[in-house]
């Protein structure tokens, strides 16, 4: 028969019967802040435990050191296979402890009261898994941290990139525009002058034409240029006239003349007509502002701007039929202008916006016989119709569809080379070359004579001669300084009229 173990000098009078090789030796609880501190160690959360209970271990005899696992309700075999039991010294412990705590599992290689982690085989354990997938999650959330920032770092560099930083960009502004531009300058003699100029588009004998013109009066009547409108002065020719605010109408010639190279149509059926006003081109100084309208290349409305350059410019255009019968004559006004091919018939206007010549030719770079149409285009040298003049002629080819010549009734060597103009020796006709009971005659002109002033300005050539007289009208008196026989001869002379060029 066995002999009993006494019991712990902690707990007196409790035996515990010896059970063949083995005992169970009970030892009293650590108190259970001390669990608390060892559970911690190991890992393990042991909310059963209270102070005076017990841990149950087994114990090997004749072992080094303890191996095995503790006992209570999980039980086991051991060596021999019987039931591993853990209970309380006496009654009055199993009291205090009416649950048994975990089981508490010891490395083997590790001595009791180790602070090793604990490991079970075969398993992980719950912590190292939530550890796992905090882990992940926390790299999975800086990644994405990663991303989003990029992004809107990237959206904000943009925005700064093209806004130029956070703050606002304020360029200077202009101040309020003014109410209104100064008398005399271009915008303002433009704004008047533009509801009053037209563009004249010609078609007809085989010809195309584009030109420009101004409104005479509320009646319809237009002033152009006579090289303008004749294609479509001929039979089935058509002109159609476009005003600025853009409407268009049919118009008709209504009286043209070669020799000023002025002509005057008439459109019908059109309301709220602008006059423009007629200056006094007697008036124009060399060096006074001017400014040119027109359609220069089909382009309408162009505004160019200049001075007076020269006044009574003799020039001389057409000249294409071969027998002189449409060349004009034209005591012109010089501007520099730009004035190019569509701004015939415009006007040139002075600083109060009023009309002071009409623009009729230019001379251009590859021009060598003198002004013409210069389709190379400006280069600075332009020439308008005195306004006085064609105020006269046009109102006559609005009376009478003619134009009235002043002539002094004389027959000009057209080959004289000298200085002055010569008389011819005889008419084209065979006839006398001063016209008997003219102008000529009755001032004491005869045959041979060189004329070479008139009234004081030096005349130069026989074309001059004729230009300065066409600066005139038909009844005025000049002076003539005549070359006779080696003498100088000063004579009076009253213009006539003729309705030939």
């Amino acid at each position: 028969m066995d002999e009993g173990i006494p019991t712990s000098p902690e707990t007196p009078g409790d035996t515990v019967p010896a059970t063949g090789e083995r005992a169970k030796e009970v030892t009293p609880a650590a108190p259970s802040e001390a669990a608390v501190d060892t559970d911690r160690d190991f890992g393990l959360a042991r909310p059963g435990t209270t102070p005076g209970a017990r841990n149950v271990r087994e114990v090997s005899e004749g072992s080094d050191g303890f191996t095995g696992s503790e006992g209570g309700e999980r039980g086991g075999s051991q060596g021999d296979g019987e039931p591993a039991r853990a209970a309380a010294a006496s009654p009055e412990a199993a009291r205090q402890s009416p649950s048994p705590p975990p089981p508490l599992l010891l490395p083997l290689d590790q001595p009791w009261g180790g602070r090793a982690p604990l490991q079970q085989t075969g398993a992980v354990a719950p912590w190292e898994r939530r550890r796992t997938r905090s882990r992940r999650t926390f790299v999975a959330g800086a990644l994405l941290l990663a991303v989003v920032s990029g992004a809107v770092g990237g959206l904000i560099g943009a925005y700064l990139e093209r806004t130029g930083g956070l703050e606002s960009v304020q360029l200077p502004q202009p101040g309020p525009p003014p109410p209104g531009r100064p008398p005399g300058s271009v915008a303002a003699i433009a704004a008047r002058a533009l509801p009053s100029v037209v563009t004249l588009r010609v078609t007809g004998a085989g010809e195309q034409a584009t030109g420009t013109g101004f409104v005479l009066d509320t009646r319809g009547h237009i002033l152009t240029n006579n090289h303008v409108v004749a294609p479509g002065a001929s039979a089935g020719g058509r002109i159609t006239v476009t005003f600025s605010g853009g409407t268009a109408a049919r118009a008709t010639v209504v009286g043209r003349d070669t020799g000023y190279d002025l002509a005057v149509v008439q459109v019908h059926g059109v309301r709220g007509l602008t006059p423009l006003p007629l200056g006094d081109s007697d008036a124009v100084r060399v060096g006074d502002r001017v400014v040119a309208i027109g359609a220069p290349f089909d382009l309408p409305g162009t505004v160019t701007a200049g001075i007076i350059s020269a006044k009574d410019r003799p020039i001389t255009s057409g000249g294409g039929s071969g027998d002189g019968s449409d060349v004009s004559y034209v005591d012109a006004l010089q501007t520099d202008a730009p004035i190019n091919p569509g701004n015939s018939g415009g006007p040139l206007l002075d600083v109060h916006a009023r009309a002071v010549g009409v623009n009729s030719a230019i001379r251009s770079a590859d021009d060598q016989d003198g002004p013409g149409d210069g389709r190379a285009g400006s280069i600075g040298l332009g020439f308008a119709i005195p306004i006085n003049q064609a105020e006269r002629v046009a109102e006559e080819l609005i009376a009478t569809g003619k134009a009235t010549h002043p002539v002094i009734g004389i027959t000009l060597d057209m080959d004289y080379t000298g200085d002055g103009a010569r008389i011819d020796a005889k008419a084209a006709d065979g006839g006398p070359a001063v016209t008997a009971d003219g102008p000529g005659v009755r001032a004491g002109l005869k045959a041979g004579d060189v004329i070479t002033a008139l009234d004081g300005q030096p005349v130069h050539s026989g074309e001059e001669l004729i230009v300065r007289t066409r600066s005139h009208r038909p009844g005025d008196r000049l002076s003539l300084t005549v070359e006779r026989a080696g003498a100088e001869k000063r004579l009076t002379l009253v213009l006539g009229s003729s309705d030939r060029n």
